[in-house]
């Protein structure tokens, strides 16, 4: 593993940078220094952990049948291994080439790989992080394949041209013993035979080497004599051959499709060519060609039919048809479709040896995106269940969000709703690779990752003690209506694919709430509940955001004005007349643009909802005046608030779950100015032009909403449609933040009987359009029956204030330019003449603006969920360089303040449960001191910590000034806290809170992918990720502690296995001589027979080896300590196999001398002719 050296930085560097803003503001607190900061330099170093995921782009496979291990290698140089559940291994070829082929050295703890550079390498495996001991780059001659034969040390590699050469795997030097393509085929062959596909050696002779050329040809080497025995030609290129464990035959698989099996004596032609897949004719001709055979492998049994496994070899006509992998067993063939290309297969048998019954009993498929296990054993060949974490990529990662040390009991409950998810159907056998043990680290806090797809799923991982494991998969798609055909699909659809795609995750453990925002402007909150329900209507809310000065460049659509239903004045008589009912609800026909009407559709039947996630609420941006909404760019959920709130380039959304209310929708322009609590009018930040002339009166407002609802209703399906401003503080406060789902039960303040009536009958004819259409109007007769003064008195002010707004070209040029990037909740100082702590809002934009919002809750939970939550912003607090990243809050102590959390209870439960266990939220409490808190800041650029409530910033840092801050995360490290950033130039860095010292700064990881700066996460207790491919998670740690305790908490590949007894040669077999042919392969290719090989044909290259390996990886006191302790037992080890030796040579002696002196005494009276 890549080590990384800390570049330590003195701790007072920031000391100059912050007396300045500290000096220049006499409010600033005294007593800041006070702040005990324990974390230092020497706390921090980076490496890298563990890799999860399935390989990315992988080309090769290899198994040890005794250590049972698998090997996988990808097209990027990367090497997987893989043992048991929990059991994984990564490392990576420096050159990134390829990886064409893996040979294990079978129970030898040893993996030799074979790159398309031409190089070739050996792997020890027998340590945790494996390390390359020697390498072998090739000049003038490519590979094409390699072959170990079981036991051996002398490795076979083909070429391009068609040569042989031999390379001893133990000093990784190549043999004079070369085998020239020439002198391989016959010599009145014009032509060359091409590469070297195949090389096997005969299970029954080692002397004795079968050697496939593409082209066609195979020919049996003899070792001994240099020459060629048998060749066999066919017209048809080969791509595989495989033997029969006697040694008598061989199969080999073509590129028409064809198998052709030969008798080894008989050269001439095959003993029998069959086509698996292709049509016989009916005249005796030879089968329709079909796609190339790529592998076959031939496995036999000792009690039923061989096995033959092939892949590929399917009709030309099979246009559209899935890849297959094709099991031959006797008179069967089990043709078996796959998900995915295959890349690889291998049959997993009961010997290692080759010269014995096989007894297959799995088949291996490496394919392109998965790895699939095989069941020969069973009917039908079920699969295995796989306990890798292959499966990340089942859809593309979107998002992902990493919860170290988090809450114990939440893995248990995800795990228990999970675990009724499991398909079924699976071999009821142990999973096969079951090789290495687990590591015996001590870090046991539980961590969990969650990731967002594109089809609209979330993944909760357990990724405790380095390992990872789904528990549970929530589908957020099941909310809405799915288009059943192309053609159906939805032309409000803001993106052409993944509509459903998770863009961003707010997630509480300790009250288990999950907020998701989606790329079609859809939020849905979920509660967690371990009972099974069925919705009968899902809960919707749908919100209307648009720039302010899009409205001052053009009118209303339609010419329909609005606001007059807003500010209508004195009462009158409504007409009698009573409209059709027209059934759209929203704006779409193809004359005029799009205008209300969400870009997904929520679905109208019954949900059933099993235990685990169940939807609360549906909250949707809807399109306005044919312009589509802007996608979510942040998101928060408080669940001791009862609050989500969400931003995008046209402001914010503040939403109250638990009455179903929209509560606060500004524009940035809004935000910035400070407002009394309920005094902004809490509607879109789209204000649409008031009409000139006198103020309407209450005859034309209801002759309008009559026209209104005559014309399809269009305008009433944004459920926050500003049907009550609230500039008048005279207003009723339960008046202007009911939500529409509960404006029908809530009083209404006319006192004309008629306009009420009005509204009843309005409702009625609106029963067949959704819940919130029918609950606007009487949100819209609450607005109506206001006082006249005071509406004309708060229209002034509206419209004076729109008139100043927009012809401030800055506030313009700031909403065009400007986006919400980050929320926190807390409980802080609001204002700085505020002495008494209360919840807030803290709001982050693009432009580095920190903004403040009040936040009024109702005391008690009865209370809370019948009054309306107060809000207000009051103003910026600071502004930063670049983009806000991420806030946080601190004590005066410097320990973290989270964000306050109603604790879990299943909402299910009985009414009275809910309201006893549900907590009531704070009241405000006062604090001494003038400052008691610090509002920690990072943006893109830089960092600030502000004292509050004074808003002094008493420390800053630049972070960097070339690049930006790409993800910034407060995290918790060995008991207090600090800042972590990623950089788009690659640096990772901490600082210190509160003084912002810089204590780590490594380059780490140059952005190369978006996908990096979408996934990348810090965590508690020195913990990060990252999406490394689109398949891959890789987890690294930038705490000491980890990296010094890493040897130990790394899982171990090769375990002490006793190699299975060689097969039985038998009485008649060893009598005859009709076993397996040894050869001696050292006398056959060492230097003293075979000579030196040409210097310039391979360059050997020393590998790190295993020691350096070992003390790179186990630096500090544990790793040499753990290094004396392997020494001791091996000299143990040692000392012990000297003591048998001794012994046994020593009874050996004594049974040679007892035998000698009975010898001599039984022959020494006789004379020499009576012997």
């Amino acid at each position: 593993m890549k080590k990384f050296n800390i570049r330590k930085v003195l701790d007072g560097l920031t000391a100059v940078s912050s007396s300045s803003s500290s000096a220049a503001q006499p409010g600033t607190p005294r007593d800041n220094d006070v702040v005990q900061e324990t974390l230092q330099s020497e706390h921090f170093q980076l490496c890298k952990t563990v890799r999860h995921g399935f390989p990315y782009q992988s080309s090769s496979m290899a198994f040890d049948p005794v250590q049972k291990i698998l090997a996988i290698g990808t097209q990027t140089g990367a090497l997987r291994l893989f043992g048991r559940a929990g059991v994984e291994c990564y490392c990576q070829h420096d050159s990134g080439a390829a990886v064409i082929q893996l040979q294990f050295l079978i129970n030898e703890g040893a993996l030799v790989s074979a790159l398309t550079d031409d190089s070739i390498h050996l792997w020890n495996l027998r340590q945790k992080i494996p390390a390359i001991l020697h390498s072998l780059k090739f000049n003038r001659e490519r590979i094409t394949y390699c072959h170990l034969p079981f036991q051996s040390k002398w490795l076979y590699i083909g070429t391009e041209r068609g040569n042989i050469h031999i390379v001893n795997v133990e000093s990784f030097t190549l043999s004079g013993y070369v085998i020239m393509w020439n002198k391989a085929i016959e010599l009145s062959t014009k032509t060359h035979p091409g590469p070297v596909v195949h090389i096997s050696d005969n299970p029954m002779d080692e002397g004795k080497l079968l050697i496939g050329f593409e082209c066609g040809v195979v020919v049996l080497w003899d070792l001994k004599s240099k020459k060629a025995d048998y060749r066999y030609n066919y017209d048809e290129a080969i791509h595989s051959v495989a033997w029969h464990h006697e040694g008598k035959q061989f199969v080999c698989s073509h590129s028409d499709g064809t198998l052709t099996t030969w008798n080894v004596r008989a050269p001439a032609k095959p003993a029998q060519i069959i086509t698996p897949h292709g049509k016989q004719p009916k005249d005796g001709k030879k089968p329709e060609p079909c796609k190339p055979i790529l592998k076959v492998e031939y496995k036999t049994t000792r009690a039923g039919d061989p096995f033959m496994v092939l892949s590929g070899g399917l009709s030309y006509d099979t246009v559209g048809r899935r890849p297959c992998l094709t099991v031959m067993h006797g008179k069967s063939t089990t043709v078996l479709e796959m998900d995915y290309p295959i890349v690889d297969f291998l049959t997993l048998c009961e010997t290692p040896y080759p010269n014995d019954y096989q007894e297959p009993y799995a088949v291996v498929v490496l394919l392109e995106r998965d790895l699939v296990l095989i069941d020969l054993g069973q009917i039908g060949y079920p699969i295995f269940e796989n306990p890798y974490p292959l499966t990340i990529h089942e859809s593309p990662v979107t998002c992902c969000e990493y919860f170290a040390d988090c809450t114990a009991e939440i893995i248990p409950a995800l795990y228990s709703v999970g675990s009724r998810q499991k398909r079924q159907g699976y071999s009821k056998k142990e999973w096969p690779i079951s090789g290495g043990n687990w590591g015996q680290g001590t870090q046991s806090y539980p961590e969990i990752i969650l990731t967002g797809h594109a089809d609209g799923s979330i993944k909760f991982w357990d990724a405790s003690a380095l390992m990872l494991q789904v528990l549970y998969k929530l589908k957020t798609a099941k909310v809405f209506e799915r288009a059943r055909g192309k053609d159906e699909k939805p032309s409000t659809d803001i993106v052409e694919e993944d509509p459903f795609a998770i863009q961003t995750l707010s997630w509480c453990p300790e009250s288990r709430m999950l907020c998701v925002g989606g790329v079609s402007a859809h939020v849905i909150v979920y509660r967690f509940s371990k009972q099974e329900i069925t919705t009968e209507v899902v809960e919707l809310l749908e919100v209307r955001m648009q720039c302010e000065f899009s409205e001052v460049e053009s009118p209303d659509p339609g010419g329909e004005q609005t606001p007059t239903l807003l500010t209508s004045g004195a009462s009158a008589s409504p007409q009698e007349s009573e409209p059709p009912v027209q059934p759209s609800t929203g704006n779409n026909s193809s004359d005029g643009p799009r205008d209300n009407i969400p870009c997904l559709q929520v679905r109208s039947s019954p949900l059933k909802q099993s235990p685990g996630y169940q939807v609360e609420l549906v909250i949707q941006l809807v399109w306005v005046s044919g312009e589509p909404p802007q996608q979510i760019t942040s998101l928060a959920m408080n669940s001791s608030y009862g609050l989500v709130v969400f931003g995008n380039s046209n402001g914010l959304a503040v939403v109250d779950y638990l009455q179903k209310t929209l509560l606060f929708n500004m524009g940035m322009s809004e935000l910035y100015s400070p407002s009394e609590p309920y005094q902004r009018q809490l509607r879109s930040p789209r204000k649409p032009r008031q009409p000139s002339g006198d103020i309407p009166n209450v005859t034309s407002s209801m002759s309008r909403l009559s026209n209104l609802f005559t014309e399809s209703v269009k305008k009433l399906r944004s459920s926050h449609l500003p049907f009550c401003d609230s500039n008048d503080g005279s207003i009723p406060s339960e008046d202007r933040c009911k939500s529409p789902t509960s404006g029908s039960t809530s009083p209404c303040n006319s006192d004309d009987e008629r306009k009420q009536n009005f509204i009843e009958k309005v409702k009625v004819k609106s029963r067949r359009f959704s819940k919130t259409v029918a609950n606007d109007f009487a949100k819209m007769s609450r607005k109506i029956s206001s006082s006249g003064e005071q509406k004309s008195d708060q229209d002034a002010k509206d419209n004076s204030f729109t008139r100043s707004r927009s012809s401030s070209v800055t506030s313009i040029d700031r909403e065009s330019r400007e986006t919400i990037s980050s929320f926190h909740f807390c409980e802080s100082y609001p204002r700085k003449t505020e002495s008494l702590v209360s919840p807030c809002l803290l709001v982050g934009t693009t432009q580095g603006s920190v903004i403040m919002v009040a936040l009024s809750l109702p005391p008690g939970a009865d209370q809370r969920l019948q009054q309306p939550v107060g809000i207000s912003s009051c103003g910026t607090i600071i502004r930063l360089k670049g983009g806000i990243l991420t806030m946080a809050l601190l004590d005066s102590t410097g320990a973290l303040l989270p964000p306050s959390y109603e604790p879990w209870h299943d909402p299910n439960s009985s009414d009275e449960e809910k309201l006893r266990r549900r907590r009531p939220a704070s009241s405000p409490s006062s604090q001494e001191g003038q400052d008691s808190q610090f509002a920690v800041l990072c943006s893109e650029k830089q960092a600030k910590v502000v004292a509050v409530p004074s808003q002094t910033c008493i420390y800053k840092h630049s972070i960097t000034e070339t690049s930006f801050v790409l993800r910034a995360d407060v995290v918790q490290m060995g008991g207090t806290n600090c800042i972590a950033c990623f950089c788009a130039n690659g640096h990772i860095m901490t600082l210190s809170l509160p003084s912002l010292r810089p204590l780590l700064d490594v380059n780490y990881l140059p952005l190369t992918d978006m996908r990096i700066a979408r996934t990348f996460c810090f965590s508690n207790l020195g913990q990060a990720l990252y999406l490394t491919s689109p398949t891959e998670i890789q987890r690294i740690t930038y705490s000491q502690e980890t990296c010094d305790n890493l040897q130990e908490m790394l899982s171990e590949l090769f375990t002490p296995v006793e190699t299975p007894e060689a097969p039985n040669r038998g009485f008649f077999k060893g009598l005859f001589g009709g076993g397996a042919q040894s050869l001696d392969r050292e006398d056959l290719f060492g230097e003293t027979t075979a000579g030196k090989a040409s210097r310039s044909l391979a360059q050997h290259i020393p590998g790190p080896g295993s020691m350096e390996g070992m003390k790179g990886a186990a630096s500090g006191v544990v790793g040499e300590l753990a290094r004396a302790r392997i020494a001791l037992d091996e000299r143990g080890q040692k000392l012990g196999e000297l003591d048998e030796r001794t012994a046994a040579m020593m009874a050996s002696a004594e049974s040679f001398s007892k035998h000698a002196h009975d010898m001599m005494l039984k022959y020494k009276d006789k004379k020499w002719y009576q012997l």
